[in-house]
């Protein structure tokens, strides 16, 4: 127990997620955490760390680094009205909704019943090291209910139970979603009387990061935590034997963007359970300019793209993905007109290249059968990039008709001031949100009912139709740490206001025996089925989905 606490929190070591049939040879080398039925974590010795191991080892064993997904409109989305209803209602009380993010402010009025006690079931922080992990985790310390009303007594609380949450994320989340009414502030969360269940994660470690060029002051995440933590959330469920939501206000742009990353496939399965529904923000990648779609529409079957490298954006990377059945060769060449040579496609390579002419270091993989998804995967990542315009080459070897996705990495990875210059903001939905079984939440301003450009838009890049429905995200009206109150805008905060309306009708369905065999699946297509959609638009829909979200329109439309 001892060594495992270290390893996986200790910078000496990377984490790297493996399948589980591969455990009991690797455990005989390497420590091992335990994630699920499927999946494990190994703790690698930095001393085995190179850049190329990436190709020397397969992409999909490098856990994906996930970002923030968000920077008054309840009765917008008609909750205000549905749950004064006499015959209604409803405010979630008996369901759990739970938070995978950057913790939660427990002494915050928004958290707190009218007796002063907490609404919080169990709080696990992944950072702090000194408490007790919660059961069959061998990390972080967990703090109960019992603990946190204790604390709330206590002239110091922070003494008793020392988690904070110093970005507000997550404490913004769990507000828009479950936060206790405040008059004088016009604040109300959406699911009043919900409980909460709350994982802090811990930043993600110094060569995860370097591994795909991110640097060490962005906060960031990575996706085996995550997955820890939506274990920590299903346990607690299952030991209180009580429906729950999750909320993922989290996301990357890693991937395929099909679906088929280990997260996106965790959390599709979850959504199918009974009595666990799961809502995902969609992204704020639309007006970024952080995804290339590229046509192959000239006799020689190449493409030529630019991107632009500000300054200030010396070390990253982009994904290029290629989702036909046809090879690809890529050639880059530097602002300062140096090239690389043509890179083919292999099953296990990496290529560095240095130049003559500032200090630049290319690590690029062109992996003709990524294992995941089966797809042909370019991974280019930057060092010390030359700033200025890089020009990108791609051919079809076989001559024929397709096309290709290029992405940038999301949130504060890098600046707005370096992109594709003929990007398209389609098809820039976050991973984990490309999946269908869950609800895919985008963001709308719900005072003149505009999408909001930053949110992320459809379809996923195997043609699903994404996201799945918009909800109010600007401005919203939020608890802040510090017992302050702010707003939020954002699809983050609009998949928090979704979540709670999720509760609800987990609430009615299976806390009232309406439908006690109920499904995230099934919340998720009640939801559709109730959206309210305009009649100028073609549903589903790239930017609005299959419309914006309405709880009256999910009861009238089970009303004959």
């Amino acid at each position: 127990m001892g060594r495992l606490i270290i390893k996986i929190l200790d910078e000496n070591y990377f984490d790297l997620l493996i399948n589980n049939e591969y455990a009991s040879i690797l455990e005989q080398t390497y420590d091992l955490t335990y994630i699920n039925q499927r999946y494990s974590v190994l703790h690698a010795p930095i001393s085995e760390f190179r850049m190329c191991l990436l190709g020397n080892q397969p992409y999909t064993i490098f856990p994906h680094i996930y970002t923030l997904n968000s920077t008054y409109s309840l009765e917008k989305s008609s909750v205000k009205s549905f749950q004064y209803n006499p015959n209604f209602s409803l405010f979630a009380q008996g369901v759990l909704i739970g938070f995978v993010d950057t913790g939660i402010d427990y002494q915050h009025p928004a958290f707190l019943n009218n007796d002063g006690s907490t609404r919080i079931q169990s709080i696990w922080d992944q950072t702090i090291t000194d408490g007790t992990p919660p059961e069959n985790f061998t990390f972080g310390s967990e703090y109960k209910k019992e603990s946190i009303n204790n604390a709330l007594l206590d002239d110091d609380p922070l003494s008793a139970v020392p988690t904070r949450d110093e970005n507000g994320h997550g404490t913004m989340l769990a507000g828009i979603a479950a936060g206790t009414p405040d008059l004088g502030e016009d604040f109300s969360g959406v699911a009043s009387k919900a409980e909460l269940v709350i994982v802090k994660l811990k930043q993600a470690k110094s060569y995860n990061r370097q591994i795909f060029c991110v640097r060490n002051d962005i906060e960031c995440y990575l996706e085996t935590d995550i997955m820890l933590g939506i274990e920590y959330l299903r346990s607690v469920a299952l030991k209180l034997d009580r429906p729950m939501v999750i909320c993922i206000g989290v996301g990357t742009s890693q991937g395929d963007h099909s679906g088929q990353g280990s997260l996106s496939t965790h959390l599709n399965d979850l959504a199918s359970y009974h009595g666990i529904s799961v809502t995902i923000a969609a992204g704020n990648e639309g007006g970024n300019r952080r995804h290339y779609y590229g046509v192959f529409d000239t006799p020689d079957y190449s493409k030529n793209f630019e991107l632009r490298v500000d300054p200030s954006d010396p070390d990253f990377f982009f994904e290029l993905w290629n989702h036909s059945p046809y090879r690809l060769v890529i050639s880059i060449t530097t602002p300062l007109g140096e090239n690389t040579q043509i890179i083919q496609p292999k099953f296990y390579e990496c290529r560095e290249f240095k130049f003559i002419y500032g200090s630049t270091t290319l690590y690029i993989n062109n992996i003709i059968l990524e294992e995941k998804s089966g797809m042909q995967l370019i991974l280019v990542r930057f060092k010390q990039a030359v700033n200025g315009l890089w020009q990108i080459k791609v051919t079809n070897l076989d001559k024929r008709a397709s096309s290709f996705n290029a992405w940038l990495p999301s949130g504060p990875i890098i600046t707005t001031d370096t992109f594709f210059l003929e990007a398209t903001p389609d098809i820039t939905i976050t991973g984990p949100g490309n999946t269908s079984n869950p609800v895919t939440v985008t963001a709308y301003n719900q005072y003149d009912d505009s999408i909001l450009i930053e949110s992320s838009r459809g379809f996923s890049a195997a043609g699903v139709a994404l996201p799945d429905l918009a909800a109010p995200g600007y401005r919203l009206t939020c608890p802040l740490p510090n017992n302050s109150y702010g707003s939020a805008t954002g699809t983050g905060a609009a998949a928090a206001h979704v979540a709670g309306i999720q509760a609800m009708i987990m609430e009615w369905a299976i806390l009232r025996g309406n439908y006690t065999t109920i499904t995230g699946k099934n919340i998720n297509n009640l939801l559709i089925k109730g959206a309210y959609r305009s009649n100028y638009l073609t549903y589903p829909n790239p930017i609005w989905g299959y419309g914006q979200v309405s709880v009256l329109g999910v009861f009238n439309q089970m009303t004959l």
